[in-house]
Parts: structure tokens; C-alpha cells; sequence
């Protein structure tokens, strides 16, 4: 058994620390972009004097949570993968301030041959939780942890389209994940694609636009989200977006190239 297999389970409920992160209007205005925003149809996501800040913005303020836990050596960051994301908005992020974030780890689950750590983070405006599947980390002795969940059943009560563009993936990395593989194709090939892929992120907050507005619902009154990174979407491509449900409760998934690239995706509108 390795080092990191031996003490993965140890890491459950670790204090990963807090942080103090600043933005402004420019920050928030560059995330709506970087996620699909248009002038023409989300004018108050791209605007200073009227601006609303897209609640997925949280994500990248709290980014710097589960890379510390793989900073200090849980898990093997250049193996480890993102494998689903929660996000609970408490309050609306105000256009412009100081956020204190407390970061911790919740359950580690044992895969046998993988451990997944649950990374949360808190604060007054929400609550985020990433899923880190991480391959050599298993076999601890701990518990497998909740099953994938099944999909939406039946044809899709909605259907729209999810179009990225080409240079999105370059746009999204200002926001502060900056990992080579999402704009170098060198990179990209050394984990088996063909060329650069979209941050899962990125996909997941995309869909949160298109999504709302098949439901008649505002982008920025987004109250809940969850989802599961199963497959790349690479930038420029179209996905199609499948949903079930109504505002206060929606299934839905990304498909592209036939495939799920988001699954097991739910989420509210206020």
C-alpha cells in the first residue's frame, strides 16, 4: 500500500483553512462571459451599473480549496480528477467585495481501487462541494460511499442548445484555473485528447444559461446546481441540452457527440 493509500481515509475532516478573496465588476464580468453571457440577451450579467453576479462565480473564488488538499499531498494532483461538483447559494454575491471562505474536507469514500475526497467550502453566500476521484488513493478500508445516481428517465420535456465557442476555454482560464491542458495542445495529448478540452466548470455554469431560460427563469436566481464531469467538451463544439422538471426542480444533462459530457445534473431557480 502506498503513502497516499495509507492515509487518504485520514484526511476526513480536515481543516484545509480560510481565506479572504476579493473581486470586482471586472472579475464577475469576465466569468459571464467565459460562460456563454451574450450583450444582446444578458445585458445585466455583463453590465457594471446593473449588474447581477452569476452564482457558479462562487466556484472560482473557492477554487483555491481543493487545491490545497492535493498541495498537501492527499492525493496525486497530476492522476487526480474532478468528478462532480454541488453548489448551495445562500445569498446573492454582492458586484463587488471581500469574502471570507472556510474550506474543509468532508467524507473520503473508499473506490477499492480509487479514493473520492468531498472538499467543502462555506461562507455567507453559499455552500460548494467538490468530488475529487482519485486513482492509487483506495483500498483503505473505508467506507464505498452513495452509488452514481440513476438518469432521468423517459424523452426530455426540453431540449436546447449548448454552443461553445472557440476561443471559451482560453477566456475561462483569466478566471483563475489556469491548468495547461484546457489551451496547450502538447498538454492536452499527455492525458489522451486530441486537443485542448473546456474546464468541467466552465460546461456545468454554460448549461445553468440556456437552462434558465427554457425554464423563464433569470441565470442569476440560480439557487441550487449539482452535476458529474463524464466526458469533454471541446471548445467551439455544440452540445445538446436535455431537461426534466420545472424551476424549483430540474434533471437535466449535456450531451455531445452522443454522449453524456454532464450527467446526473440537477438544479433550482428561486
Amino acid at each position: 500500500m502506498t503513502a497516499v493509500e495509507q492515509k487518504a481515509g485520514a484526511w476526513r475532516g480536515a481543516d484545509l483553512g480560510t481565506r479572504t478573496v476579493s473581486y470586482d465588476e471586472r472579475d464577475a464580468i469576465l466569468y459571464a462571459l467565459a460562460v456563454g453571457a451574450q450583450p444582446a440577451t444578458d445585458l445585466d450579467l455583463v453590465l457594471e451599473d446593473r449588474l447581477r453576479v452569476l452564482p457558479t462565480f462562487a466556484l472560482t473564488l473557492a477554487q483555491w480549496a481543493p487545491d490545497e488538499l492535493g498541495s498537501r499531498g492527499a492525493f496525486d494532483t497530476g492522476t487526480a480528477l474532478h468528478g462532480s461538483q454541488e453548489l448551495t447559494v445562500l445569498a446573492p454575491l454582492p458586484r463587488r467585495g471581500e469574502v471570507e471562505l472556510r474550506a474543509s474536507v468532508g467524507e473520503v469514500w473508499d473506490k477499492g481501487a480509487a479514493a473520492v475526497f468531498e472538499v467543502r467550502v462555506e461562507c455567507e453566500y453559499f455552500v460548494a462541494t467538490w468530488s475529487i476521484f482519485a486513482p492509487g488513493a483506495g483500498g483503505f478500508g473505508g467506507e464505498r460511499g452513495p452509488s452514481k445516481p440513476a438518469g432521468p428517465q423517459g424523452e426530455p420535456e426540453l431540449t436546447a442548445s449548448l454552443v461553445t465557442a472557440a476561443n471559451q476555454a482560453a477566456l475561462y482560464r483569466l478566471t483563475g484555473d489556469r491548468h495547461h491542458i484546457h489551451i496547450d495542445p502538447e498538454a492536452a495529448a499527455r492525458i489522451g485528447q486530441p486537443r485542448p478540452i473546456m474546464h468541467g466548470l466552465c460546461t456545468l455554469a454554460a448549461a445553468t444559461l440556456p437552462l434558465a431560460r427554457l425554464l423563464g427563469a433569470h441565470p442569476a436566481d440560480l439557487a441550487t446546481l449539482q452535476g458529474r464531469f463524464a466526458a469533454p467538451v471541446f471548445p467551439g463544439d455544440v452540445a445538446e441540452l436535455r431537461a426534466w422538471g420545472g424551476r424549483d426542480d430540474v434533471s437535466f444533462e449535456v450531451i455531445g457527440d452522443g454522449r453524456a459530457v454532464i450527467s446526473g445534473a440537477r438544479a433550482s431557480f428561486a
